[in-house]
């Protein structure tokens, strides 16, 4: 018997997808029909998140800071799943939370390699995957700081803000494809990346705030994925208590 559900049919691929949101992500969009791929680069984490998932999902390998990698990635899954229809551009590292003037440069530009160039070469190669199903649906990971600028973590701010514009010009670009591209801000979330930070006393672990376990973001993920028809596109949806 086939898959059944609102994403029945469709194969997404979620990046960052061993762990925390991007794990969660892939067992909601698994659980709403979909054949999905979870990428990153450690294959232990993969291969244990796809294995949770079952045995139609994917466990591929990626590095997003390398175009090469991330093109491998997909001729993979359009080999062995026919096609990419969803695309979550999930993974993501915040490395330095010093001040500008105390920051590390490497650590700086790492942080701009991975959460900007990694959902650029992740978009701009899914496009013409997407464009041979007929359209699709891109996601892109945001964040809160992103949009409001906090002390202390200039680089994942930085990077973040750039990807809200990226997902903006994606969206305009790809509106006669039937490909939309959208944000989703999960908010203050319980990873092994946020360890340490929400009950710091900051704005990220503000008592106002909604801090969530990484299942919270599934509801709002899916939703994006099987928005009928052409569905929204250059939009940011929050799930923050606070306004982006």
């Amino acid at each position: 018997m086939g898959a059944t559900g609102t994403l029945a049919g469709k194969v997404a691929v979620v990046t960052g997808g061993g762990r925390g949101i991007g794990a969660a992500i892939a067992g909601g969009l698994a659980a709403a029909g979909a054949r999905v791929c979870v990428a990153a680069r450690s294959m232990a984490e993969i291969e244990t998140t796809a294995a949770a998932i079952g045995t139609d999902a994917l466990a591929l390998p990626v590095d997003v800071t390398d175009a090469a990698s991330v093109a491998a990635l997909y001729q993979g899954v359009v080999a062995r799943a026919g096609g990419i229809d969803i695309l979550f551009v999930n993974a993501g590292v915040s490395l330095d939370q010093a001040k500008v003037e105390a920051s590390d440069p490497a650590l700086f530009e790492r942080t701009i390699a991975v959460n900007l160039t990694g959902a650029y070469h992740c978009a701009r190669l899914a496009i013409p995957h997407m464009r041979a199903r007929g359209g699709g649906r891109m996601v892109i990971i945001g964040s809160g700081m992103g949009h409001n600028s906090l002390n202390g973590h200039a680089a994942y701010s930085c990077s973040k803000a750039a990807v809200w514009m990226l997902v903006r010009i994606l969206a305009n670009e790809l509106r006669g494809d039937g490909i939309s591209v959208n944000e989703l801000v999960p908010g203050p979330v319980r990873t092994a990346m946020t360890a340490g930070t929400l009950d710091s006393g900051g704005v990220i672990g503000s008592p106002v705030e909604w801090v969530k376990q990484p299942e919270d973001v599934v509801p709002l993920a899916v939703m994006l994925a099987g928005y009928p028809g052409t569905g929204p596109t250059g939009q940011s949806f929050s799930l923050m208590r606070r306004t982006v």
